[in-house]
């Protein structure tokens, strides 16, 4: 019975693999909008019986297969999602295969490629040698981690002890770029925190923070930094931030989720000056290293204080090594890290640099092919992000954005940034070749003449 079973499963995961390479063969020619015209043949009605593995497969390959965006494209621009390398992609099917939990009891192999790849992200971007932390779903899951680290290790700092709760604990306050992205925001709602008393510092014209704005600091503040604006792609200035976090005692965290990479770039890199300064910071594997959804980093300099917020114990429990679970707010999780391992050692350190820079090289033609077209890029291109708008007709680029999404042809969004109606691209898919640039850029002059003859 029990070899019967397992013949099955290997079938069904085999067929299951198949179909995904086929779809992966076949994704650069297909249009890059979803086709949702059957997606409510998903829904036959939960059957007495249930079916068979095949039509099940059959069935999610079909019209869920249709229903998909192609992210995973080359002419995917939009929300600064990744593709997928590789080798992370082949780790991840093995990984299904294995279903391990990622901790040393269950899962050793997993957790100790997790522990690897973030000494290995620690190195590249030149963190302090005694940074570590754990890997989450994602940016929110990570800035909620590091931010509830910094509240208890502040609140700690003033006498009011962690397992205390918030009921009569010292005020803290937040200082934060007036752009700082709405996922920080969320977690600093989650962790407890006010939203509506942040203190906020306003932005230059590259949407960098002003730091002749920052106001006075003190060892109850926390400092909200960002390296990579989710439009402009720039940069806070770090070194001052942190030079004067540090002064004051205060925290300071800068979510990089897609930016902390472009600290690889040497044309790039002084805008980074100051990021090691910082006692915290957020960055995805998902986003511009290719890693498969999901995989966000928590990273801090002190990672004691981590695992003194999140350590978990039970009784059945034995006592090990710090794991993912102590230093993150899940407990039973998948390794997504080892998947990130994957892609770093498939890549290296130079294939990472290489990456990094096609992205950069890309959205510094994509700007200027766009200036070409009479739209106007009201930023330099600090990395992979390119914000344009259209001098005269703000109105026309959300609709240009969805003549060009319903084409097919490649995939951005409208977006609004200071004040100007725009669409937002983002280059951030290792598949990306000068062709598929070509077909954006023909696909945009293309929908302009249509919406503006319109």
């Amino acid at each position: 019975m029990q070899s019967s079973s397992l013949e099955r499963l290997a079938e069904a995961f085999s067929s299951g693999a198949e179909r995904g390479a086929s779809y992966l063969r076949q994704i650069g020619k297909r249009q890059v909008n979803a086709d949702t015209s059957r997606l409510s043949d998903l829904d036959p009605g939960l059957p007495e019986t249930g079916l068979g593995e095949m039509a099940v497969l059959d069935l999610m390959e079909t019209i869920g297969g249709e229903g998909t965006v192609a992210s995973a494209a080359g002419r995917y621009f939009g929300y600064v999602i990744g593709g997928t390398l590789p080798a992370a992609s082949g780790a991840r099917v093995m990984l299904s295969a294995w279903d391990q939990v990622a901790d040393q009891l269950t899962g050793p192999s997993v957790l100790e490629m997790e522990n690897i790849a973030l000494s290995w992200i620690a190195d590249l971007l030149q963190l302090p040698a005694e940074t570590s932390g754990a890997f989450t779903t994602g940016a929110t899951m990570a800035n909620l981690t590091l931010l509830v680290t910094a509240r208890d290790t502040l609140l700690s700092r003033q006498g009011h002890q962690r397992g205390m709760g918030l009921l009569g604990a010292p005020v803290l306050r937040i200082v934060a770029s007036s752009e700082i992205h709405a996922t920080v925001l969320k977690s600093v709602r989650m962790a407890g925190m006010a939203t509506d008393t942040i203190e906020w510092v306003d932005v230059d014209d590259q949407g960098r923070l002003k730091l002749c704005d920052l106001p006075e600091l003190d060892d109850t503040t926390i400092v909200l930094a960002q390296a990579g604006n989710v439009c402009t792609g720039s940069v806070d200035p770090l070194k001052g931030l942190g030079t004067r976090c540090q002064e004051a005692g205060a925290w300071l965290h800068v979510d990089g989720a897609f930016g902390l990479w472009a600290r690889l770039l040497e044309p790039l890199r002084h805008t980074y000056d100051g990021l090691e300064l910082a006692d915290s910071w957020v960055v995805d594997a998902h986003k511009t290293l290719n890693t498969p959804y999901d995989a966000g980093i928590a990273l801090c300099r002190h990672p004691h204080e981590m695992e003194a917020s999140m350590a978990i114990g039970a009784g059945y429990l034995p006592a090990t090594h710090p794991g993912p679970s102590d230093r993150a707010p899940e407990f039973s999780r998948s390794a997504r890290g080892a998947e990130t391992w994957a892609a770093l050692l498939s890549l290296g350190r130079s294939g990472v640099c290489e990456m990094v820079t096609r992205f950069h090289d890309h959205a510094v033609r994509i700007s200027e092919d766009l200036k070409t077209l009479g739209f106007e890029v009201p930023h330099s291109v600090h990395f992979n992000q390119v914000f344009a708008t259209l001098p005269g007709n703000e109105d026309a680029c959300s609709d240009i954005a969805t003549h060009v999404q319903n084409s097919g042809e490649a995939w951005f969004g409208p977006a609004v940034w200071q004040g100007k109606k725009g669409f937002r691209i983002s280059v951030s898919n290792w598949t990306t070749a000068d062709e598929d640039v070509d077909r954006l850029i023909s696909a945009i002059a293309s929908a302009k003449d249509a919406v503006l003859v319109s």
